[in-house]
């Protein structure tokens, strides 16, 4: 719990996916293309999510999600905090739950993001050194791409 009373707390049984679903869809560059299917599964599969609670009545107000083999490597996905409850340092709390005071506290950590540069910086986070190459998405390949041959 935070000095102001926010919970931040890794029991996926707690994750609102209707407040992951709204933010990703309709505030987040990174996850408008997204189907409500698709983050729900994402969710539902993740290694570990991270939720931020407001004090009174419990409510979601920030999310982060991990994907990982649980050894070597993970990625950092998703992590927002609504508008109305920023500024109480609940981006930085996601985070170290996250990387900092989970099972993965030793691995390997990567991420992709257009911003807040500074706060991933606090936990170590660089530009990426020569092991790291990236195959870029291929929307065009996508399960929800027409096939060849189909209607």
């Amino acid at each position: 719990m935070t000095g102001d009373g926010y919970l931040v707390s890794d029991d996926p049984s707690r994750v609102d996916l209707d407040v992951v679903w709204q933010f990703l869809s309709t505030q987040a560059y990174w996850g408008r293309h997204r189907s409500r299917e698709d983050v729900t599964t994402q969710v539902e599969r993740a290694w570990r999510v991270v939720g931020a609670y407001e004090p009174a009545g419990g409510s979601m107000v920030g999310f982060a999600r991990a994907v990982s083999d649980g050894i070597g490597i993970a990625y950092l996905a998703d992590v927002f905090v609504v508008q109305e409850h920023r500024g109480h340092g609940l981006g930085v709390r996601l985070v170290e739950e996250m990387i900092e005071r989970g099972p993965g506290a030793a691995l390997r950590w990567v991420l992709f993001t257009e911003d807040a540069h500074e706060l991933y910086a606090r936990f170590g986070f660089r530009p990426p050194d020569s092991t790291l190459l990236e195959r870029p998405a291929r929307p065009e390949l996508s399960r929800r791409a027409p096939q060849p041959g189909t209607p």
